[in-house]
């Protein structure tokens, strides 16, 4: 669970969101993670601190190159599910998500299946959804299966200020 203020501030930020990502597959290096994304190795290193610091990522394994010890980082856990007390947190961690989102769909090797929708909710029906959206989430995730093609899924219900 991604509760602390710290630890949303650090996974607002879209580098070190796409590190945590790239961490959901395996373990890597500072070095493997600035190559893949094209980052120095000292802003990478940066961004691995903090992400340490709030508890999202850890040393996994150690390795000794010639006089130096690489250290290869790994998630603290699969899968983070959010909660914020703040809503500029959240919105913060949102935004980043979904940035995140864009940029992959862009990428993609197959069209997006995606919709937009519009309605205008009470608080019952707003918390019936809810759920059901983390519903959907987890049959998701658990439908995963070892060699199949990586697909992610990024869902948000808001409410808006246009009606």
């Amino acid at each position: 669970m991604v509760s602390e203020p710290e630890q949303l501030r650090a996974l607002a930020d879209d580098l070190r969101a796409g590190i945590v990502s790239l961490l959901r597959s395996r373990a890597r290096s500072t070095q493997e993670l600035a190559r893949e994304l094209g980052i120095p190795k000292g802003t990478i290193g940066h961004h691995l601190k903090v992400l340490e610091r709030a508890g999202l990522v850890k040393v996994v394994r150690t390795r000794q190159v010639r006089a130096v010890t690489e250290k290869f980082y790994g998630r603290t856990a699969y899968l983070f599910l959010f909660a914020a007390e703040d809503a500029a947190d959240e919105r913060s961690v949102a935004a980043s998500l979904f940035r995140q989102a864009a940029r992959e769909i862009d990428a993609s090797p197959r069209v997006a299946t995606f919709g937009q929708a519009m309605a205008n909710l009470a608080p019952r029906d707003v918390a019936r959804l809810e759920k059901r959206l983390k519903r959907l989430m987890d049959d998701f995730t658990a439908a995963g299966v070892p060699g199949g093609a990586p697909y992610r899924m990024t869902v948000a219900m808001y409410e808006t200020t246009d009606g």
